[in-house]
């Protein structure tokens, strides 16, 4: 009878044991817990201490809160110029209904995973190649709006949808690489020929101004030397009469005319002598042996030319 007697109490013991774990939950933050009362939906324990009818209730769905990140598996789609590409995404939702998360759809993840593979393919068909490179945002916008309309009966939000590759064909890739090619050698001309033009712009406003600072040179030494010609004429000019008015002064002096005589006999003596040494033929004046008549003649001839250059003076006075 003692057999039997620890026999029942390990078995009550171990019933309660299992109805405790049965009865009791304990819900983490940010989740959800969906519970079935005989087989239909009572409620929906959110964060925190439970306890369940045993055997009655039970939990039937568990659902995270947060926000998640479904991988989209890369998928081929055909462009509007019919090119085959690989385009592969990362889809960001939310569960905000746990009640319609469970029993709205069998499997919210899967359907929104093939809803954006669908829309995705509809969006890159509308497009060329060369635009679904340049209208991801586009695309992104049209699969989150059309996934979490088909989405809100289910109770799941999604908030964002990212394409990360877009595979076009070897060929096609090919392609584009010799057109990026291209393009940077026709950028790299174009710069090279605009330095081109701008260093021949340069020089040749250096020559121009080159030109204009030899000309203003040349200029102003021509300036420079016609300013010195006439001051130097002025001064030859200047000592000549300075020179003529001294000997006038001196003819006029006592005893001016004595040297006068003097000086014209010997330059004239001198003049006749060099004329002998350099010519063969001497020619003799018929008045040779006047000599003081030519003297005479000259004395009067240079007293006239001082008296002449006195008169403007005596006017001026």
């Amino acid at each position: 009878m003692e057999n039997i007697g620890t026999i029942v109490t390990i078995g009550i013991v171990i019933l309660l044991v299992i109805t405790v774990i049965k009865t009791a939950r304990i819900v983490p933050q940010k989740s959800a817990f969906i519970v079935e009362r005989l087989g239909k939906y009572a409620k929906t324990l959110e964060a925190g201490f439970h306890i369940l009818f045993p055997f009655i209730e039970r939990v039937a769905y568990k659902h995270s809160l947060k926000e998640v990140a479904v991988d989209v598996p890369s998928q081929s789609c055909i462009t509007r110029d019919n090119i085959a590409v690989e385009i592969d995404g990362v889809l960001y939702l939310q569960v905000m209904d746990p009640s319609k998360a469970s029993y709205g759809i069998e499997n919210y993840m899967f359907a929104s995973t093939q809803l954006a593979q669908t829309t995705m393919r509809s969006e890159v068909g509308k497009l060329e190649l060369d635009r679904t490179f340049e209208e991801r945002e586009n695309i992104n916008a049209a699969i989150i709006q059309a996934v979490d309309k088909a989405s809100d009966p289910w109770g799941v939000k999604i908030t964002r949808y990212e394409i990360k590759n877009i595979e076009p064909p070897e060929s096609v890739k090919d392609a584009l690489e010799k057109q990026m090619r291209a393009e940077r050698e026709k950028r790299a001309a174009i710069a090279e020929s605009e330095g081109q033009r701008q260093a021949i712009t340069n020089v040749a406003e250096g020559d121009k101004q080159e030109a204009i600072k030899k000309s203003e040179g040349e200029k102003m030494k021509r300036i420079n030397e016609a300013e010195g010609r006439a001051q130097e004429i002025e001064l030859i000019a200047n000592a000549t009469a300075e020179g003529i008015r001294k000997i006038a002064e001196s003819i006029q002096a006592p005893g001016g005319s004595a040297a006068v005589n003097l000086r014209v006999a010997e330059q004239y003596i001198r003049e006749f002598g060099n004329l002998a040494k350099k010519n063969n033929t001497v020619i003799i004046p018929s008045n040779l042996s006047d000599i003081g008549g030519m003297v005479a003649s000259v004395t009067s001839l240079l007293k006239s030319s001082a008296l002449t250059s006195e008169k403007p003076s005596d006017q001026t006075e």
